[in-house]
C-alpha cells in the first residue's frame, strides 16, 4: 500500500511547501477578506445603529417642537379671543353709555320743549284771556 521509503519526506516536504504557498498566495489574502467585510459588516450595523438613535433623538425633539408650537399657537388663540372678548365688552359698555347720553339728552331737549310750549301756551292764554275780558268789559276796563 503506502511505502515509507525516501518518497515520504519528499511528500511530506512537499505538501508542507503547498501549505505555506496556499497560505501565503490563497488563505491570508481570503482571511484578510473576509476580516475586511465582517469589520465593515460591524461598522455599518454600528453606523446604522447610532443612525438610528440620532433619528430617533432628531423626531423626539421634532416631536417636542411641534408640541411646544402647538401650545404657543393654542395661548395666542386664547389670548387673541380673550382680548376680543374684552374689547367687544368694552364696546358694548362704550355703546351703551352713549345710548344713555343720548337718552338724557333727549330727555333734557323734551323738557325744554315742554317748557317753552308751556311758555307759550301760558302766553296765549294771557293773550286770549284779555281779549275775552275786553270783549265782555270793554277796552277801557281791562289794563
Amino acid at each position: 500500500m503506502f511505502d515509507f521509503d525516501a518518497t515520504l519526506p519528499l511528500m511530506a516536504l512537499q505538501f508542507v511547501l503547498l501549505a505555506i504557498i496556499l497560505n501565503a498566495i490563497f488563505y491570508k489574502p481570503l482571511n484578510k477578506a473576509l476580516d475586511e467585510r465582517a469589520d465593515y459588516i460591524r461598522q455599518n450595523e454600528t453606523g446604522g445603529q447610532q443612525q438610528l438613535a440620532e433619528a430617533k433623538e432628531l423626531a423626539a425633539k421634532y416631536e417636542q417642537q411641534l408640541a411646544q408650537a402647538r401650545k404657543e399657537s393654542q395661548d395666542i388663540v386664547a389670548q387673541a379671543q380673550a382680548e376680543a372678548k374684552q374689547l367687544a365688552t368694552e364696546a358694548v359698555a362704550e355703546a351703551q353709555k352713549e345710548a344713555i347720553a343720548k337718552k338724557e339728552a333727549a330727555a333734557q331737549e323734551i323738557e325744554q320743549q315742554r317748557q317753552e310750549a308751556l311758555k307759550t301756551l301760558e302766553q296765549q292764554v294771557d293773550t286770549l284771556s284779555r281779549q275775552i275780558l275786553e270783549k265782555l268789559l270793554g277796552p277801557e276796563l281791562v289794563k
